[in-house]
């Protein structure tokens, strides 16, 4: 399915696109740079999270900055008539940044379930990865940790 985005939309994007301003009242200065009613931008932009142009509205902290300076994502093969259960609750464990199936390739990659974990240091990041290992078990037949070697730049969508 093909969306079209109008001048206005494409408007709120392009105010958007290197995140929202950080004033008190963000979708009103928006609004103000855009010369539109803030109620608009509002509906605008909720309309694009319904159909998928925007995926979510949210703060990306810097996790480094925070002093987080492990960053883990976790790598689990398991059983696929479990996965969307499970991966709900591996997504709403408070140290889970983010979670989410993707496909197997078969030999080399067996993991369809990723979670993001961060901590002060690794060994945090295994203590929290124990507590993912026995969520998932017995639906879970490896897992592996990959850690972070470099900040890469995180982008939204762009026009």
């Amino acid at each position: 399915m093909s969306i079209k985005l109008d001048v206005i939309d494409r408007a709120i994007i392009q105010a958007t696109q290197s995140g929202l301003p950080l004033t008190q009242r963000p979708y009103h200065t928006v609004a103000e740079k855009i010369d539109i009613p803030p109620e608009v931008v509002m509906q605008r932009m909720q309309a694009m999270l319904d159909n998928g142009v925007i995926r979510r509205i949210g703060a990306v902290p810097n996790h480094y900055s925070l002093g987080w300076n492990a960053n883990g994502m976790t790598v689990w093969d398991v059983v696929d008539e479990h996965i969307d259960t499970l991966g709900q609750q591996v997504g709403a464990l408070e140290f889970v940044s983010h979670c989410y199936r993707r496909p197997r390739i078969i030999p080399n990659w067996p993991y369809n379930l990723f979670a993001m974990v961060h901590g002060r240091n690794r060994d945090e990041v295994e203590v929290k990865t124990v507590q993912i290992a026995e969520l998932l078990a017995p639906h879970c037949r490896a897992h592996a940790t990959l850690y972070s070697t470099k900040i890469l730049k995180k982008t939204g969508l762009r026009i």
